[in-house]
């Protein structure tokens, strides 16, 4: 048998392996995996060299002093993230020496505590490009603020839902999201389940508007609407008091 068969033989039983071993199996050697590419990590930016040496403990920490996470490895550092496959579509690109396909995924990351983000990724192989989409949906992590989705529910450590109304946009897509209590569940469309799911919402009301047979809009739509839950905006009435108190301090 020559070197090529003996590398496909190789491969087949490596596939076989995957395909029998079970789901903690699977969960103990993403682990394995996980910690040795984090032993094998050299960090290139200031914040990286800081989580490396252990002088942060969360993300929020991070987020709370404004830095920037330009490396996928410090959320793996600091977050256990769960993902969710959108879509893989193969694509072909057409140029002077023929057709070249590609694949285009699209993978959803979040804690289910209050962290969610959406990547992309294109590759000419499939898993190649899946990667790439989880690189980038750790880099594109949105802090997510919960509440507790009834002003008749007392005060609680329990944030089930969002605090208020909120609206977010990605193309024609926009998406409506509103507190709910419990019991409720996650009263939305099929294509924005997910996302709340995966930021740890689990009681909420949802409406969409807009034509679209693309996935990827209403979840990145869903995720620019958790966004705004940190983003307080004062009322009319408020906003008046505010300037009125300010001239009356010049």
């Amino acid at each position: 048998m020559n070197r090529r068969g003996t590398e496909e033989k190789g491969k087949k039983t490596r596939r076989k392996d995957r395909a029998e071993e079970t789901e903690i199996e699977r969960i103990e050697r993403e682990i394995n995996e996980r910690q040795l590419a984090l032993n094998n990590w050299v960090p290139r930016t200031e914040l990286g060299k800081m989580v490396k040496a252990g002088k942060f403990t969360s993300l929020d920490e991070v987020y709370e002093q404004g830095f920037r996470v330009l490396e996928p490895e410090i959320i793996d550092s600091l977050l256990r993230l769960e993902e969710h496959l959108i879509q893989v579509a193969r694509t072909t690109r057409v140029t002077r020496a023929g057709r070249k396909y590609s694949y285009r995924a699209e993978v959803l990351l979040g804690n289910k505590n209050g962290y969610v983000g959406v990547g992309t990724g294109k590759d000419a192989d499939r898993f190649p490009a899946i990667n790439k989409a989880k690189r980038m949906a750790k880099l594109n992590l949105v802090r997510v603020y919960r509440g507790n989705g009834s002003w008749e529910e007392q005060a609680t450590d329990d944030k089930h839902s969002i605090p208020f109304k909120v609206e977010g946009r990605s193309g024609s897509v926009r998406v409506m999201l509103m507190p709910a209590p419990k019991g409720t569940g996650l009263a939305v469309g099929k294509a924005i389940k997910p996302v709340l799911e995966l930021a740890g919402i689990k009681n909420v009301w949802g409406r969409t508007k807009g034509r679209s047979t693309i996935w990827l809009n209403f979840a990145q739509a869903a995720i620019d609407a958790l966004s705004q839950t940190g983003k307080m905006k004062a009322s009319k009435d408020i906003e008046r008091k505010i300037s009125k108190d300010s001239r009356t301090q010049m």
